[in-house]
């Protein structure tokens, strides 16, 4: 259980108390399970330690009935690296930056800039400056290089192309402050069809040739494969088309934005794609699991065989 005493840990709140101390039960399932299936799944705080990928709880959606802190602990608990995060604002980053180093669990990316006021229009763009000036004072108090920034909504009266244009000229300003923290910008680029209609950059080759005309190794693409299962399928191929523009991975099944095996993506292959064409870095789980943390658990990592 990284650096904490599991006895600490299952008291360490009161609200959390139910939840944890089921960790034990768990264990006993994964081993009735996992002693005619795969021996990895005995000990639930053996699941997040896969061999190839790094994974990343989106603990926006994981635990969501725990608060904020426990369910970084949960997180660490399963053996997962590192957890991810939307705004840091009204979050309390001091106890967020101690609990990460107690517990030994890293802080994959955090939500730079969302939605709105978009990206996309220039008359936001000093907002966007002061934000990411803002999001890499609190990166560097949680040692994290990742913040993710998102295009926008659609502008009335802007074509698709000018939208973009914006984003690369917002993207441009804010390049020599990511540059100079040494904080990768990652941009997300949505899909229209379930999740983000109405949103102005989704698929991954717009996005690609956004990153590529800004022209800053801090600058490049939050690749969220959920996202573009929806909007372009070909994950693989996409991947090795723009790779060179990859900042993070993100996976979610579809339909359902749940654990791998829920939906239609064979995660295994995909995920070994990106792993021979060399990415190294953490996968978020930005997923919503079906039906309990510890499924979803066995399922990532099931997706991590090959």
């Amino acid at each position: 259980m990284s650096t904490i005493d599991r006895r600490t840990f299952l008291g360490s709140t009161a609200a959390g108390a139910a939840s944890l101390a089921a960790l034990p039960a768990l264990a006993q399932q994964a081993a009735k399970e996992g002693s005619q299936k795969d021996p990895g799944t005995q000990d639930p705080s053996t699941l997040g330690k896969t061999p190839h990928t790094k994974f990343a709880v989106n603990v926006e959606m994981w635990f969501t009935k725990l608060p904020f802190l426990d369910r970084v602990r949960q997180a660490a608990a399963l053996g997962f690296p590192a957890v991810e995060l939307w705004p840091w604002q009204g979050k309390d980053i001091d106890a967020l930056a101690k609990l990460s180093k107690d517990l030994n669990i890293a802080i994959a990316q955090f939500t730079a800039w969302g939605f709105r006021p978009g990206m996309n229009d220039p008359k936001n763009h000093d907002a966007f400056v002061k934000a990411v000036k803002d999001g890499c004072a609190v990166a560097k108090r949680l040692d994290c290089k990742l913040m993710c920034v998102v295009g926008g909504d659609d502008q009335p009266g802007m074509t698709q192309k000018q939208m973009h244009e914006n984003i690369i000229a917002g993207l441009k300003l804010a390049a020599p402050i990511a540059e100079d923290n040494e904080v990768t910008l990652i941009l997300e680029p949505m899909n229209i069809r379930v999740d983000h209609k109405g949103h102005c950059l989704y698929g991954s080759a717009p996005a690609v040739r956004i990153c590529r005309e800004v022209k800053s190794k801090f600058v490049k693409i939050n690749w969220d494969l959920y996202h573009c299962q929806i909007s372009e399928g070909d994950l693989s191929g996409r991947l090795r088309e723009g790779f060179d523009q990859c900042g993070y991975l993100q996976i979610a099944d579809h339909p359902g934005r749940n654990e791998p095996g829920t939906g239609e993506v064979h995660f295994n292959r995909v995920l070994k794609e990106a792993y021979d064409l060399g990415y190294r870095g953490y996968v978020g789980l930005e997923l919503r699991p079906k039906t309990t943390e510890l499924a979803a658990a066995k399922a990532t990592a099931a997706a991590d065989v090959w």
